[in-house]
């Protein structure tokens, strides 16, 4: 599929239909459908201007640092189950006691332990991994699940509407979870799912399914329901329009840029002319010799994007290394490159060139600081991502007494960071030093 045809998918289907179908991984498709008029900042109707933002999208297209960015939606429904389900369990010590405490208190560990390890999963430093993702919701279903079937097997029937109340927020917790995660269709196959299991928690405790109690927890369900499904669409639509501002910025800056370039030539040429013939040999020379300067710096500035277009997308990665191990051997520094076999297509471009420009710079400081022209420069997949390590057996240093401006710049880790990765430095004197350089696919 061509840029342009992902640019207007017409026919494809709604991004806000996607979005509640799909959840927030929805918003990896939101680059796409985008049209000028989405953030032209001419005053609309505020109906018009949403329905341009809820346009068509192409559902096969994944922009990935959106899709790593939507996860921390997930933190919120995260976030009020540690609140509610602690809450409620202080509430219920505070009115029965110790009346059932035991199994209550076990329901309420176990509900703080996942939702910390949700909080841990959406927060740490690795790789998100969509699929081992897909396991912990699939364990957190089930858990939710026996939760309910603990409090209605263990809890004595005077103290168990206020039990069940504590393994009650956590299911209200999930069904928020699993609508923002997935969508409307799995929080609400959820909630339909509880009915019955209700009717079983009740006859579990008392021998009677109770049809009021089971379907009491409806309403909240519901709330739960309708401010998920609110909030999913505020968040993608203005997504959408951020986005379309975003991409109407850049396309303005490059207009100027351009426009800058032809005045700066072209028209000084075309001015040059309009002035009249003067001193005809002499006005004609001076025309002349404009004209060839200009055209030279056109022509450049031309071939030299285009050029710089084609190479950075046409080149994988170690094709990338491979010319900057060229460049600095230029410099003076020999770089033996060793590049594993890698699956190139997940890394995207962005971020292959935020690791060439960090190799360049910590080559740079090995050429200043080590002591030796030579470095090794590994590439591997490591950890979900491609890992590069700069290994030279220079003079090496003390972390303490390291040269100022040595091992990992401002400039390598603010490159890595912008786009997901991480920066390390190892060395020690007389040892060399190995700098380690990370980004996820």
């Amino acid at each position: 599929m061509t840029a342009q045809e992902r640019e207007r998918p017409d026919g494809g289907p709604s991004f806000l239909v996607t979005l509640l179908r799909r959840g927030t991984p929805a918003l990896a498709t939101a680059t796409t459908g985008l049209s000028d008029e989405v953030a032209d900042p001419t005053p609309v109707r505020a109906l018009r201007r949403i329905s341009r933002m809820a346009g068509p999208v192409d559902p096969g297209f994944q922009d990935n640092l959106l899709l790593r960015a939507a996860r921390y939606v997930a933190l919120v429904p995260l976030a009020y189950r540690l609140i509610a389900v602690s809450g409620q369990f202080f509430g219920y010590l505070a009115t029965r006691g110790s009346a059932g405490l035991a199994p209550v208190a076990v329901v309420t560990a176990g509900s703080v332990a996942l939702s910390l390890l949700g909080v841990y999963w959406m927060l740490r430093r690795a790789p998100f991994r969509s699929d081992r993702t897909a396991w912990l919701l699939a364990g957190d279903l089930v858990a939710t699940l026996v939760f309910e079937l603990v409090i209605g097997a263990t809890v004595p029937s005077g103290a168990f509407h206020d039990a069940l109340a504590v393994a009650d927020k956590h299911l209200l917790g999930n069904i928020a979870l699993l609508t923002l995660a997935l969508g409307i269709p799995a929080g609400l196959g959820l909630a339909v799912l509880s009915f019955p299991v209700r009717l079983l928690v009740g006859v579990i405790n008392s021998g009677t399914a109770d049809l009021a109690q089971a379907g009491s927890l409806y309403p909240p369900m519901l709330g739960v329901l309708f401010t998920a499904a609110g909030a999913l669409i505020m968040l993608g639509l203005g997504t959408r329009l951020a986005l379309a501002y975003g991409i109407r910025n850049g396309r303005l800056a490059e207009r100027a840029r351009q426009h800058r370039m032809l005045h700066d030539t072209v028209l000084q040429t075309l001015e040059a002319i309009s002035l009249g013939p003067g001193d005809a040999p002499g006005r004609l020379a001076e025309v002349q010799r404009l004209a060839r300067v200009q055209a030279m710096q056109l022509r450049q500035a031309i071939e030299a994007a285009a050029a710089h277009e084609t190479e950075e997308r046409s080149r994988p990665l170690g094709a990338k290394l491979t010319a900057l191990a060229a460049e600095m051997a230029r410099d003076g520094l020999r770089a033996q490159l060793v590049v594993s076999e890698l699956d190139e297509d997940t890394l995207s471009e962005v971020r292959q060139i935020a690791i060439r420009d960090a190799v360049r710079e910590a080559m740079r400081n090995t050429m200043k600081h080590s002591g030796t022209d030579q470095v090794v420069v590994r590439v591997e997949e490591r950890d979900g991502g491609i890992a590069v390590i700069i290994r030279d057996h220079g003079t090496g240093f003390s972390a303490r007494d390291r040269p100022a401006g040595f091992g990992i710049s401002e400039s390598i880790t603010a490159r890595l960071a912008e786009v997901g990765g991480t920066a390390g430095v190892e060395s020690s004197p007389g040892s060399g030093t190995r700098v380690t350089l990370w980004v996820p696919n």
